[in-house]
């Protein structure tokens, strides 16, 4: 019973039926927006140092210069930065939130709290939402998503399997800004540089931060994030 109630409170893909696409896409337009400005903010929070310590675990440093045959591939380095940190010390994310002064209940309060429970994950691009967005398979939680992206919506074909970073400000989730290809063969190599994961629960694989780490680490050596490059869509708004 425990389990399908979890179930029940992860799985948002009956949370439009009465919605129209306008209606979906303008909500996601604004809360994109906010989350756009956050992470903004949050840099602020990350010293050169943590940004060069993680570019140098994905093998994109020589010594201390980058060695980047393309910027997008940083988008990474930035996202272990801002999301995970060592037992013994504080999240980037989270630094901010302390320091943010916003009205509990507001929209912007509302979407950093969701970005403060931002969750790593390998999904499965299962069909198109019958509103907007996409329906995902969480291949390791076992769950259904519904996410809202234009951008993906619209390149991305049904049975992509994709690693992500992704949080839930409203009735559907949105990524956190993330986005890698993959396969079967590269999550093996990523589970084979850390043996350690193959002891956990295929659910609570994505919460350890080495899993990410070594997803990132494995597609950058492959190549294929040569095939990713991170832009909005255009704003039809007007």
């Amino acid at each position: 019973m425990a389990a399908a109630v979890a179930l029940r409170e992860q799985n948002t893909v009956a949370g439009a039926a009465a919605s129209s696409r306008d209606e979906v896409l303008a909500r996601y337009r604004r809360l994109r927006d906010i989350s756009k400005r956050h992470h903004s903010k949050v840099l602020d929070f990350l010293s050169r140092d943590a940004v060069l310590h993680q570019a140098r675990r994905l093998g994109l440093t020589l010594g201390k210069v980058l060695v980047l045959d393309s910027l997008d591939v940083m988008t990474l380095a930035f996202d272990l930065a801002i999301h995970t940190a060592p037992t013994d010390r504080s999240r980037a994310i989270d630094r901010y939130a302390r320091s943010a002064r916003l009205a509990p209940g507001s929209d912007e309060a509302i979407v950093l709290e969701a970005m403060r429970r931002a969750r790593f994950s390998i999904v499965r691009v299962a069909r198109r939402h019958e509103a907007a967005g996409l329906i995902l398979s969480d291949m390791f939680r076992r769950i259904e998503l519904w996410l809202v992206d234009e951008g993906l919506e619209s390149s991305v074909p049904d049975g992509s399997v994709l690693a992500t970073r992704l949080y839930r400000p409203d009735g559907f989730s949105m990524t956190a800004g993330v986005l890698v290809p993959i396969d079967l063969e590269l999550m093996e190599d990523a589970l084979a540089e850390v043996p350690l994961l193959l002891r956990k629960r295929p659910a609570e694989v994505p919460d350890d931060r080495r899993f990410a780490e070594a997803i990132y680490r494995v597609a950058i050596a492959s190549g294929i994030m040569e095939q990713v490059a991170y832009r909005d869509p255009p704003d039809d708004t007007g």
